[in-house]
């Protein structure tokens, strides 16, 4: 989900290519944000891009 988050994919994308709920994605996006206390999509993908996950 992170790659996709940081390719730059809409959260109902993702949803339709994991088979998962629009929400279900927001709701592990907004996890991954805390636990790595940024702010929003931009700088996760920063930080992915950074750390070569990307």
């Amino acid at each position: 989900m992170l790659r996709l988050i940081a390719r730059g994919y809409a959260y109902k994308e993702i949803a339709k290519q994991l088979f998962i709920s629009v929400k279900t994605v927001e709701s592990h996006v907004s996890a991954v944000l805390r636990k790595l206390q940024l702010s929003n999509r931009h700088e996760l993908t920063r930080w992915a891009t950074a750390r070569r996950l990307v």
